[in-house]
């Protein structure tokens, strides 16, 4: 067996079981995979894969194990290559980051423009997508860090620390009732009188806004709901409704004809996180990155969450820190 031929497998139960997808996401053809599995399936003398016609329908038992060796032989290799990398021209490479609108629009431009500034010879790339998206680009080894906000579940194979924290809050325009001066403090209620202008994601899962007004005994009424922040100010704009919005989205010079009321108080606080595969041997600069996005997260930090492997250990870890919150 070779490297290729495990990396082939590997692409494929990563991509859905997909041979079409595994072939794109590595630059190669459909015939080169197919041919490769064959070869190894045979010198291993099983099946990696349940056929059902020309397609793949699972994993079989012996393949997962296969699978499971084959992960963490391929990330002591490109380990490998990293040191490699690392000691012969630490100054120079590519960092992929999967992160979403919001991160990319608000939050990272500043380490962005510091990173280049320090590394002005290393690739950076920044790839937008929802949490879901992230995970699939994450599965199919198209980036080395992950940006996002909860859905840790989507990641159980990443190494997650947390960055900062921050609250939904409610954006009207100047003449909104809601804005006037010496308005009540916001309540769900007071809410509830309006249509909503609002993120996907917050209609989804045990703090969801339909499951916090529920618990009022309220129901929202959504005019539109959007991934990103900048369309959702677009149509709190046009009247179409209140918006609510990450802390973080608001601008105050440049959403001057907007007002930010307090909402910290009605919604649930979020935690925003990197993440990378656990078994990957980081460079320099991606150590620089992070610590730059998150300046509590020092390399000593960072190690020892790769060693904490039990969530009692890793509790312990990450459990103290003290993380702003914006």
């Amino acid at each position: 067996m070779n490297f290729h031929q495990l990396q082939y497998a590997l692409a494929v139960a990563r991509n859905g079981l997909s041979v079409t997808n595994a072939a794109a996401a590595l630059g190669t053809s459909q015939p080169a995979i197919s041919r490769a599995l064959k070869e190894l399936e045979k010198e291993l003398g099983f099946d990696l894969f349940v056929r059902e016609g020309r397609s793949f329908a699972r994993v079989t038992p012996e393949g997962a194990k296969v699978l499971e060796y084959a992960s963490r032989a391929l990330a002591e290799i490109e380990s490998l290559r990293s040191i490699a990398a690392d000691l012969n021209q630490d100054a120079r490479g590519t960092l992929a980051i999967a992160t979403t609108h919001t991160q990319a629009r608000y939050v990272l431009p500043p380490v962005v423009q510091a990173f280049r500034k320090r590394y002005p010879e290393v690739d950076l790339h920044l790839h937008q997508g929802t949490s879901e998206q992230i995970s699939e680009m994450v599965a199919g080894d198209r980036v080395q860090l992950a940006i996002a906000t909860g859905s840790e579940a989507l990641f159980p194979e990443l190494v997650l620390l947390p960055v900062y924290r921050w609250y939904r809050q409610v954006i009207v325009p100047r003449h909104h009732p809601l804005a006037r001066a010496g308005a009540p403090r916001l309540t769900l209620a007071a809410l509830e009188k309006y249509p909503l202008v609002t993120y996907v994601f917050s209609f989804s899962g045990p703090s969801s806004l339909e499951s916090l007004f529920a618990r009022e005994g309220l129901k929202p009424r959504v005019a539109l709901t959007a991934r990103d922040s900048d369309v959702i100010k677009t149509y709190v704009r046009l009247g179409m409704g209140v918006g609510i919005v990450a802390s973080v989205a608001f601008e105050p010079e440049v959403d001057s004809d907007l007002v930010m009321i307090d909402a910290s108080h009605l919604f649930p606080i979020h935690t925003t996180w990197v993440g990378f595969r656990r078994g990957t041997l980081l460079r320099n600069y991606a150590y620089d990155f992070m610590q730059l996005f998150g300046p509590h997260l020092t390399r000593r930090l960072i190690d020892q969450a790769i060693e904490a492997r039990d969530p009692e250990s890793k509790a312990a870890l990450l459990g103290k820190l003290q993380l702003p919150v914006r």
